[in-house]
């Protein structure tokens, strides 16, 4: 009987960049198939020049800051060195006229507690009239 000569011992290290490649288009496959929550902000834009006008002759927002110093809160011109006091004259505001727009500015280095305290009874009290003033960074 004729015998062949058995091979030697198989090439041991293992071929990996079949492996890699299906690697690769199954994680292309999950990130282009994954469902990505997409947040979005409502924006109210007029229709026309004539809904701009009807907007300007409303009245004028009243003016709510927050300031980095003593007294913190102020309603125009008007400062206050308490929340107490500031929560009552500004629930006092927003009784007399509901649907009064209201414009918050917070000083760029102001605490954020105070800011998330007044959100928190903007909310509370179901006021959405509401605008953040913010200025751009200077260079």
């Amino acid at each position: 009987m004729i015998r062949m000569q058995q091979k030697a011992a198989l090439n041991s290290s293992l071929e990996l960049t079949p492996l890699i490649d299906i690697i690769f288009i199954v994680v292309v496959f999950l990130l282009l198939t994954a469902n990505t929550r997409l947040l979005s902000l409502p924006v109210d834009i007029p229709d026309s020049d004539s809904d701009i006008s009807v907007h300007e002759n409303t009245v004028a927002p009243l003016s709510i800051s927050l300031l980095e110093e003593a007294p913190i809160y102020g309603i125009g011109e008007q400062r206050f060195y308490e929340w107490a006091e500031f929560k009552q004259a500004l629930l006092t505001h927003i009784a007399d006229q509901k649907e009064r727009a209201l414009s918050i500015a917070a000083a760029r280095d102001s605490d954020v507690a105070p800011l998330l305290k007044l959100l928190a009874l903007l909310n509370e009290q179901q006021i959405t009239n509401t605008q953040i003033l913010m200025e751009d960074a200077q260079p």
